[in-house]
């Protein structure tokens, strides 16, 4: 009987204010609090509110059967509670209902790992305290940002304590096999958890789209692509912000949303689960072996989308080489600002290259060029740089 897992990321970085070079030694306000309220009401106008109204209903609806995944940054949680507790409150709503699961990744949605392990595990213990004492839970699987995975990666995940890790289902690791089984991660015992990205973004970046051969994509259609599946497992992990956002009510989304649970569950092989129970369920079927990064970002599915060309990696370096002082000075102001410069996002706005799937990642960027996003990080961390030195 495969499972039919859904996740969804859920995600908004602290914005920069315009930091010009006349502003360094002099402020050390480096976030636009007017801007990221700004995105974050549209967003929870829009996606957020609505979606989590839907899914509660599903939930209740279905009697229990319907479940979900949620992983929710540290810095997305810092923003719902200065500006919008009740979107926070309706999250928990969701996860009391014990059909929703929490995972954990980095607090900061960061690029951590590439700094350092020490970096890396101390994010990913801060965002495990945040989840524990802002839900009330402990997770079991872990996330990294934008689903960054490798065999070290994995094997550091289970050093922490967690009990599997979600990576992308990659074609060329993969080969002739499916992404829709459990697989052990090379080198270690933890269990992988394989997105299909063909299906997921069917629904992330497809559904809308009149030019494709399946449009338009209905529940009963995509159902019975799930049904037909062969596997244990079928991972559909996207973006939150598809519901509303990036896919328009005026899509159909939402009325999507709404009968899938229930054409799904017309067909008796099929069932609803949370990552934890299907760890339950299924026993990895073989090894998955990622000896590089992989990541869900963009076509080529690494890590390019942020450090391929020359002013990510200056920008990249610059921060990297900041560490040891950060360690030392132990100024809690400057680290938490050093470690929101971390975020994938800063890198993601300077990138000069674009495919169709990119656009999502460009779709809150707030900068006219990714010279002027790299000018701006730079001046800001001039500053952080001064200060802790």
């Amino acid at each position: 009987m495969p499972a039919v897992c859904f996740y969804f990321q859920v995600h908004q970085p602290m914005r920069l204010r315009k930091f010009s070079v006349f502003d360094i030694g002099k402020s050390s306000h480096y976030f636009d609090d007017a801007k990221n309220r700004f995105y974050l009401e549209r967003i929870t106008r829009k996606c957020y509110t609505p979606t989590n109204n839907k899914l509660l209903e599903l939930i209740n609806n279905f009697g229990g059967r319907f479940k979900v995944s949620f992983s929710i940054s540290g810095v997305m949680i810092e923003q719902l509670e200065k500006f919008f507790p009740e979107v926070l409150e309706s999250f928990q709503k969701l996860v009391d209902t014990g059909c929703v699961e929490i995972f954990n990744e980095t607090y900061y949605h960061s690029l951590s790992y590439l700094i350092s392990k020490k970096e890396f595990v101390d994010q990913v213990r801060q965002h495990r305290q945040k989840i524990k004492s802002t839900f009330g839970v402990k997770a079991n699987v872990f996330r990294n940002t934008e689903a960054m995975y490798s065999n070290d990666i994995a094997k550091v995940v289970e050093e922490m304590g967690y009990k599997a890790v979600v990576a992308e289902g990659l074609d060329h690791i993969l080969q002739w096999r499916s992404p829709n089984y459990l697989y052990r991660a090379k080198g270690s015992n933890i269990p992988v958890f394989l997105r299909n990205y063909k299906l997921s973004d069917d629904i992330a970046f497809r559904f809308s789209t009149k030019d494709w051969k399946e449009w338009p994509l209905t529940a009963d259609k995509f159902a019975s692509w799930l049904s037909a599946a062969d596997g244990q497992v079928i991972n559909l992990f996207m973006d939150y912000e598809t519901f509303g956002e990036h896919q328009w009510p005026e899509t159909g989304i939402f009325d999507f949303l709404h009968h899938l649970p229930g054409e799904v569950l017309k067909h008796q092989n099929m069932s609803f689960m949370t990552l934890s129970e299907a760890l339950k369920a299924f026993t990895p079927v073989g090894d998955f072996d990622v000896p590089h990064i992989s990541s869900w970002a963009d076509v080529h599915r690494d890590i390019s989308a942020w450090l391929e060309n020359g002013m990510q990696k200056q920008a990249f370096e610059e921060i990297r080489k900041l560490q040891p002082l950060m360690r030392k000075k132990k100024n809690l102001h400057l680290l938490d600002a050093w470690r929101k410069l971390q975020t994938s996002d800063h890198f993601y706005y300077m990138c000069t290259k674009w495919f169709a799937d990119g656009d999502v990642h460009k779709y809150f960027n707030y900068y006219d060029t990714p010279y002027d996003a790299f000018l701006n990080y730079m001046n800001v961390l001039a500053d952080i740089k001064s200060r802790i030195q």
